[in-house]
């Protein structure tokens, strides 16, 4: 996703549209393999990272590839038992591979985010419709602030001063110069909706370079805000009592953290 923001930047293309996809892994191998059998897979880094814990429990060595379909069609022409790949069904259809196991990902909601792209300029193209709930609008940009304390948070300032949600911030590092990076955020709204407008004007006051990369409806709903939720006093003689924390991790794009307290009855801390 990140070589895909450098070329996001490099060729000055424009964010018409997201597509958000239900991504299912399958273990693909040549006809006959057993599973028994294999020592290694091949796929992208990329879901090689999404199904690390069935490679793991697998006891097999990940072998980074171009992408998945590249991947499958490898196995087909090597046609070796002793390895597999990691795709989709439609890979398996198209290259003859059986499949050995199927939703191997770790997280079963596995949902991976496309932009539709086009040329900048007056006369480009007009992206097709596409059909779907309506969730609002988001807006991404990229920006680079001055190597200094409080440039990044003078440029957070710049949105939280106009109330404008930010639903992302990625740090990747700049080619030139080297040692400093840009940032990559992502806005609820619009750029023509005032509160952004106003957001993104001060923003340019606060970084050195910044670039919109393009305003499209939303592909999934926005994550609700958390509740607020009164504290109950506690009774002065009332003993603390000391609790399991669990956390929950969002699976859409795992940027939300629930926390939750079980109390551990018996339990009693000073």
């Amino acid at each position: 996703m990140l070589e895909t923001y450098d070329l996001l930047l490099e060729y000055r293309a424009l964010v018409v549209a997201e597509v958000a996809l239900q991504v299912d892994h399958c273990l693909l191998a040549v006809p006959g393999t057993r599973r028994d059998q294999l020592k290694r897979v091949l796929s992208h880094p990329q879901a090689l990272a999404q199904c690390e814990a069935f490679i793991v429990r697998e006891h097999l060595e990940p072998i980074p590839a171009y992408d998945t379909a590249g991947a499958a069609k490898q196995i087909q022409q090597e046609a070796r038992h002793d390895q597999a790949a990691i795709a989709g069904r439609r890979a398996a259809e198209l290259y003859d591979l059986e499949i050995l196991a199927e939703r191997i990902q770790t997280v079963q909601e596995n949902i991976t985010r496309f932009f539709l792209i086009t040329r900048r300029g007056p006369r480009r193209p007009k992206p097709p419709p596409i059909k779907r709930p309506r969730y609002g609008k988001k807006t991404s940009l990229v920006c680079a602030v001055d190597n200094e304390p409080g440039a990044l948070f003078r440029l957070l300032k710049c949105f939280e001063e106009y109330g404008v949600n930010l639903t992302k911030l990625e740090s990747r590092p700049r080619r030139d110069p080297p040692w400093e990076y840009l940032f990559y955020l992502d806005l609820d709204g619009g750029r023509s909706e005032k509160p952004v407008a106003a957001s993104l004007r001060a923003a340019r006051r606060a970084t050195t370079f910044m670039q919109v990369l393009g305003t499209y409806t939303r592909a999934l709903p926005p994550s609700a805000p958390p509740k607020h939720r009164s504290r109950k006093r506690r009774s002065p003689a009332e003993p603390w009592s000391a609790g399991v924390l669990q956390t929950g991790r969002d699976a859409v794009d795992g940027s939300q953290h629930r926390l939750k307290v079980r109390r551990a009855p018996g339990i009693v801390g000073g």
